[in-house]
């Protein structure tokens, strides 16, 4: 896998992907949410294939691309990288500015609070040489509803 960041637009044609499971060019360029011309998309497609976060197939006179990296696997890069860029590397620092921006609900806060709590309590038990599945779970969850980008 590769470390290679994403600009704006590929980030743009893989979400595009992400959705579709694979897709043409012209899949591709109608998926995409901007009016991009073919050659675009096209060259999009193949700067991500250069940088393999996605292969492509023939398929008659057409290629098919697909998504060789998991969109939570670019989404934990992302995040990584934006932490320490803009926050020194500080959870408690991003999770303040989002809080702040994003003005949640008390609902969403005491949801956020619990997630943070069961956090705590896996970390303890971790620590203390217990396994337990809750890790597995988080990490297979999708986004919550403010996570889609």
């Amino acid at each position: 896998m590769t470390e290679a960041p994403l600009g704006e637009r590929e980030l743009e044609v893989m979400a595009a992907l992400w959705r579709l499971g694979s897709g043409t060019v012209n899949e591709v360029r109608d998926a995409v949410g901007d009016p991009l011309a073919y050659t675009t998309i096209l060259t999009i497609l193949r700067n991500l294939e250069t940088k393999r976060f996605v292969r492509r197939e023939e398929e008659g006179r057409a290629h098919r691309y697909f998504p060789l990296v998991a969109q939570q696997s670019a989404q934990r890069n992302a995040l990584s990288r934006v932490l320490h860029s803009f926050f020194g590397g500080s959870p408690k620092a991003l999770l303040a500015q989002l809080v702040h921006d994003e003005e949640l609900s008390a609902e969403e806060l005491q949801e956020l609070a619990r997630s943070l709590a069961a956090v705590d309590a896996e970390t303890s038990n971790e620590v203390a040489g217990r396994s337990t599945p809750a890790k597995a779970t988080r990490r297979g969850a999708g986004p919550s509803k403010r996570g889609a980008a």
